[in-house]
């Protein structure tokens, strides 16, 4: 059998290439869909969740995901090669509107297989969260930026692509099985791995309509994504976070991050708190000892924790629906190596004293500061359904970094 393409039959080069990627899609079809069906049940904060469960469905994700990203790199190889090579010609060339939509499913199916993973890849590459992608060169893209907006955008994408491939790949094999078993002609066979009759197909003239029809489509899938409000995302527990009431503060605070980061499935995963208030008193005295106060209240449903934000409001996690906030209220010292704040921090009802060290940078009446701490979070009870760190480590990074000014 040819390695190339003829004009009436096909290679075994583009054969492999069609019955590898049918595969590859036919198994990230199912693998997506149960990773799904599993995740709904993870994101839920109403529905108890098992170190069990999250790792079944980052395997099935991981795998998905990988299979997807293969799918690309075949999908590219692929167009790159029936580039080179001539087309064989339509059997049913004569019938022009079959004619025409075989050729328009042909460029949606094409356009589909890089679409799909490509959204998905971004989509992974932007988000936070865990399931990665089986392979050693890394898991994030160039110029991608971890961004929940940018995540979420191409979730919504990836689904429509996802739809839109279905569609057409229902189309083309219900086209196949149609020549087959209808039409008794050899536009299947001749695709079916070994040697086929292949009969000269009738002259025709192959133009750029097909293409505009698939741009056509995708055009009125995109619209209708629009107008179904895909694109129109907002996170639920930002819709849940408890209004903070303005506080008296000799410092205030400009501008400033309270992030922390957990480590999910052997990865670390960063979020922040995007509403938390902060009164502080604060002179630096010319020796070590104490240099003020400061008490902090953080609105918990304000969190932006990546893919598992919505399962970190849940009761087994933070119980924002029971503790919406969580304090800080602490002795601000000046040491020998720099300076800590110490105190209770109340996270679930629970208080622990901790030691926060962090850095200052004065400059007339501006102060900059940093610092950081680890916490187990099972010292505030949080995360208690998953006691191991199979899935979810102990360890939890606060980080604190703002600049303040102090008040006339």
């Amino acid at each position: 059998m040819s390695l190339t393409n003829t004009e009436s039959s096909y290679g075994s080069v583009t054969k492999a290439f069609h019955w590898l990627t049918a595969l590859l899609i036919l198994t990230a079809f199912p693998l997506g869909w149960f990773a799904n069906e599993l995740a709904h049940a993870i994101y839920d904060p109403d529905i108890a969740t098992t170190e069990s469960d999250i790792a079944r469905a980052a395997r099935l994700f991981s795998l998905h995901k990988t299979i997807g990203v293969t799918v690309f790199f075949v999908a590219l190889a692929r167009i790159l090669w029936a580039i080179t090579q001539t087309k064989p010609g339509l059997l049913n060339a004569d019938n022009k509107p079959e004619a025409f939509a075989a050729e328009a499913v042909h460029w949606l199916l094409y356009g589909s297989l890089v679409l799909v993973p490509l959204t998905g890849w971004i989509h992974h590459a932007a988000a936070e969260g865990f399931a990665p992608i089986l392979w050693p060169f890394g898991q994030n893209l160039p110029l991608v930026p971890k961004s929940a907006t940018l995540a979420e955008f191409t979730a919504s994408l990836h689904w429509l692509f996802v739809w839109t491939l279905g569609g057409s790949l229902a189309l083309h094999i219900l086209g196949a099985l149609k020549h087959h078993v209808v039409d008794k002609d050899s536009t299947l066979r001749r695709m079916l791995p070994g040697d086929a009759e292949a009969p000269e197909p009738p002259a025709q003239h192959h133009s750029m309509v097909p293409a505009v029809a698939a741009l056509a489509v995708w055009a009125a899938v995109l619209a209708g994504g629009w107008s179904l409000g895909m694109f129109s995302h907002h996170s639920e527990a930002a819709a849940g976070t408890t209004e903070l009431t303005e506080v008296q503060s000799d410092w205030q605070v400009q501008d400033g991050t309270l992030a922390i980061t957990i480590t999910q499935l052997g990865g670390p995963v960063t979020g922040s708190f995007a509403d938390w208030t902060a009164a502080i008193a604060f002179d630096d005295p010319a020796e070590p000892g104490l240099a003020g106060t400061v008490d902090v209240t953080i609105a918990i449903g304000s969190l932006s924790l990546g893919t598992v934000t919505d399962q970190a409001m849940g009761a087994a996690f933070f119980d924002n629906a029971q503790f919406p906030t969580a304090q800080f209220k602490a002795d601000l010292f000046k040491t020998e190596n720099g300076y800590e704040a110490r105190g209770p921090l109340t996270i679930k009802g629970q208080s622990l004293d901790i030691a926060l060290p962090f850095t200052l940078e004065m400059e007339g009446n501006t102060a900059r500061v940093a610092g950081s701490v680890d916490l187990n979070r099972l010292d505030f009870g949080v995360g208690t359904s998953q006691p191991t760190e199979g899935s979810l480590g102990f360890a939890v990074t606060v980080g604190v970094d703002l600049t303040a000014t102090r008040s006339e």
